[in-house]
């Protein structure tokens, strides 16, 4: 958690904020969203809060891709439970629980994420993203911070960043998740996600989006190469990728016979978080359970009708 800066908005629809998810600037690159925990005033819902950063989105695009976003049904998208517009600010929310972005998870753990968590990491994601373009849907928003880590596993956020970009500008992401088709202006395609999800699992491994070789676990680093390949006709596919991270990697020691190992694939045993990382999701849902609501603005008066 991180405490409000002047220029956040107070209340979005029937939330009020009281704190940023984001600190204002992370190893990990910019973040796609502007992103808060906000509670109604009257106590009973909490909620992760999203509104587009004012510099990087338009705002009508952006509410356009929450929408799609909050039709979709893919595995470990976040999906927005309810959106309206607070005076031409859109937002969406959807229900609390504690989560890290990726950039935050690095820095509580104190550097780069075990190998084997990071092919857990990258099959869940992968997985998700394979769901989303069987169904001709790019996500077209990963980057460190678009990954958000929690117990029950990690969620892909900030969908359709790239779309929603303002004229001229950029959509917000780390530049090493875009790939080479949209920095020079094509089109958002399922293989641009590819590339940004081998910039993430590289970020994860390494700290960095554009890391050399030799920061990488010998075991990924022909996998990312091959995704953060500069041809989209030579990166694999999506499913590619999770057959990959799911059928290779380090030894692992067998589970008991009465206990069958977990495998990457298997969605009620999400990968184990190191303690750490466990002790800071433990801090913020403390430190948000004991935040008290601060005032509620005064609701804006009705426009009077002129006779």
């Amino acid at each position: 958690m991180e405490r409000l800066r002047h220029d956040d908005p107070p209340r979005l629809g029937p939330y009020l904020t009281l704190a940023r998810l984001d600190a204002d600037s992370t190893d990990g690159g910019a973040v796609p969203e502007r992103r808060y925990l906000a509670r109604t005033a009257d106590g009973e819902r909490t909620v992760l809060l999203c509104a587009p950063l004012a510099d990087a989105a338009a705002p009508a695009a952006w509410a356009m891709e929450a929408e799609l976003a909050s039709r979709l049904s893919v595995p470990r998208f976040l999906r927005p439970a309810s959106q309206g517009s607070e005076a031409g600010l859109p937002w969406y929310a959807v229900p609390y629980t504690p989560v890290l972005p990726l950039p935050a998870a690095l820095a509580a753990h104190g550097g780069p994420l075990p190998e084997d968590l990071v092919r857990r990491l990258g099959a869940a994601l992968a997985a998700g993203l394979a769901a989303a373009h069987a169904r001709g849907q790019a996500h077209a928003g990963v980057s460190p911070a678009a990954v958000l880590l929690g117990a029950a596993g990690p969620l892909l956020g900030c969908f359709g960043a790239v779309r929603s970009a303002a004229p001229g500008g950029r959509p917000g992401l780390d530049p090493g998740c875009l790939a080479p088709e949209l920095r020079s202006g094509g089109r958002p395609e399922p293989l641009g996600d590819v590339f940004a999800l081998g910039a993430v699992l590289a970020y994860a491994a390494s700290g960095h989006t554009v890391p050399e070789q030799s920061e990488l676990p010998p075991g990924l680093r022909r996998l990312l190469a091959s995704c953060l390949a500069r041809d989209p006709a030579d990166r694999p596919s999506a499913p590619q990728v999770l057959h990959a991270l799911s059928t290779t990697g380090p030894a692992r020691t067998p589970a008991p016979a009465a206990a069958p190992a977990a495998t990457v694939l298997d969605e009620q045993a999400p990968p184990p978080l190191p303690g750490r990382v466990v002790a800071a999701l433990a801090a913020q849902s403390a430190e948000l359970l004991a935040s008290e609501l601060p005032a509620a603005p005064p609701a804006r008066p009705a426009p009077q009708k002129v006779h």
